[in-house]
Order: C-alpha cells, then structure tokens, then sequence
C-alpha cells in the first residue's frame, strides 16, 4: 500500500492511494492531507491502512500527470514547517563507510590509522542490532533541518553559492508522528535524496554538519506497513538527457550494520523529539553515491532515485543558487 499527496488545481489537497498498475491514484474520502490521516489513525486506536482501505474510493487520477504539472507534494508535511524535524544517520551501509574512509585516505595518506569512520561502522556491524527488547550501539547521528528544506518530488535542489559540490544520496526514510501523549509512531517509509556537499566534509570530519547542504528531497510515495528486509534501487545522474552516473544499491535491514528498531530508540530517547503533534523525517544512510566514484555534479544535472519497492522514482534538478555574500547581523 502507498499514498501520494498531491494539489488539485483549485489550490485544494488530496491524498491517492496508488493504484495496482501504479500510473493512477485513488483519492480518499474526506482526507486532504496523510496528517491528518495518521492522526485519525492514532485517536481510532487503527492502523493507517485500515482507514486508507475504508476511504479508498474508485475514481482515478493520471498519476504521471500530477508529475508533470508539478502538482506532487512531498509525501508528509506539517502546516507549521518548523515543526517538522528533519534528521538522519550515516554509516550504516558498507558503501557509505568505504565512501567515507575513502575522504580519510585522500585527506591522510595510505597507511594512516583506522578512521572513525570504519570504528564506528564495525562498531554497528558488532552491536547495531541487538534483537527485540534490548539496546544496542549508539549510531552517527545529524541533524538536517525543518520542514522548510524539504523540496518536493521534481522540484530543484539548491546548491548554495558557498557549498563546494553538491551531489546526491539515495536512502530510505522514515517518517514519524509524535501523538498526544508524545508516543512517537512510524507513518511510513518514502524514498529520499539527502543531498550533501561531500568535498567540504572530505576537508575535516568536524565539517559534516556544514556539509549537509539543509535542502532535501522525500518521495513522492509513501510505503505503508513493514519495510522489506532487502530493498533494491538505482541511483543514476543526467545530464542534458544522458546518463553519466548509475549504481544499483542494495538497503533495508539486510543490508545495514543497525536495525531500523535500534536507530530508532536512539533518535526518540530525547524528550524534546516526542513533542505532542511533531514529524519527523529520518534517513536512514546511503549504501551508494557519486562522489564515490569521482563523479563531479553540475547544476542541471538530474538526480534519479528508483527501487520498485516505492513505485516511481524521485527525481530532482540540482539548481545553482546566487551567492548572497557576507551574511550580517544586526543589533537590536
């Protein structure tokens, strides 16, 4: 089962259900935004999917239309964007550890010391799934932004005037709400493209913050239910119509060094990420990126994110930003 949020032309908002064929949406009844969907389904005590089973109705919308017009939102988001945090972890696939220690070789030479990058993920392939009921090792974390950087499927992604490349990162996100009480409850799980400035954070690890370029991608559908344990994928980059740049990637809990239950508890073990009536968006980490293999984006370039798992594909332009210059505050 997966939902798309998408904008009518009168301005409104629906939700589809994905049809069978996956080229046509089923609206829901009553039902503007997965919001508040996933609310109904908390105050009712159900799942999501049993009230996207008894609000399915049978007319039919061109999906690839809504693409095309650019009407496809992102598959959650919150009236109040600020209240839509969004956040992720790294090194928890094999690629994005040998990606990351591959910056530690350029930076120090063959036969520097172990980086914290491969400690960390052996420490994850030791102690990152620790079984039901128990806690295991701490996993990298970041934070991304609001819900204000989040950029809809087809919509561009900014490359700031400072950042010093821009490239894509293909990962799987889950996506939360936090319910009256602050129980935090999973919604579901959309494909994502964190997007990040790889060079900077090759200079210095302590740069990883600045190298997450805020901007972000998520979608455009929403996978209801249990993530499979192996999701397949490509990852490939366009560029004026040809295909520079295509890596099959391979994630889910199969292919991670942590359980998704275990990053979980690490990220909602804070009291202020159970705020009543917040959303989350958290990603899950890259097995796969063009950076890795010497590839050096350009504004224009198309990023491409597929697994049929989550039906279309997500994809976004990366757009050049002008440079603002020196950013100044003033005193009050």
């Amino acid at each position: 089962m997966r939902l798309v949020q998408f904008k009518m032309p009168d301005g409104g908002r629906r939700v589809g259900r994905v049809s069978e064929d996956g080229d046509h949406l089923h609206p829901l009844k009553a039902t503007s935004t997965v919001l508040e969907l996933a609310e109904a389904a908390i105050a009712r005590g159900v799942s999501i999917a049993t009230l996207v089973e008894e609000r399915t109705t049978t007319e039919q919308i061109d999906y690839d239309q809504l693409l095309r017009e650019s009407r496809v939102l992102a598959p959650v988001d919150h009236a109040e964007p600020a209240r839509f945090l969004v956040t992720g972890t790294g090194l928890t696939h094999t690629g994005s550890a040998a990606a990351r220690n591959q910056m530690h070789v350029l930076t120090h030479g063959e036969g520097a010391a172990e980086s914290d990058s491969l400690k960390i993920f052996r420490m994850g392939l030791e102690g990152g799934k620790p079984g039901a009921g128990k806690i295991g090792i701490q996993p990298e974390w970041f934070f991304k932004g609001v819900g204000t950087c989040v950029v809809p499927p087809g919509a561009p992604l900014p490359m700031p005037a400072f950042a010093k490349a821009g490239a894509e990162e293909a990962e799987i996100v889950g996506l939360y709400l936090n319910g009256p009480d602050g129980h935090p409850y999973r919604i579901g799980y959309a494909l994502g493209n964190e997007y990040s400035d790889h060079v900077t954070e090759g200079e210095n690890y302590l740069y990883l913050a600045h190298s997450k370029l805020r901007s972000c991608s998520i979608g455009p559908e929403l996978l209801i239910g249990d993530l499979p344990n192996e999701v397949r994928g490509h990852s490939r980059i366009t560029r004026n119509g040809a295909v520079i740049w295509e890596q099959e990637f391979l994630s889910g809990e199969a292919h991670m060094s942590h359980s998704i239950a275990n990053l979980e508890h690490y990220h909602f073990r804070y009291p202020m990420h159970r705020r009543p009536g917040d959303l989350h968006a958290y990603f899950f980490g890259a097995a796969v990126m063009s950076y890795a293999s010497g590839v050096q984006t350009a504004p224009g370039d198309e990023y491409e994110i597929q697994a049929p798992t989550f039906g279309k594909p997500l994809r976004n332009r990366m757009e050049k930003v002008s440079d603002e210059g020196l950013v100044t505050v003033t005193q009050l």
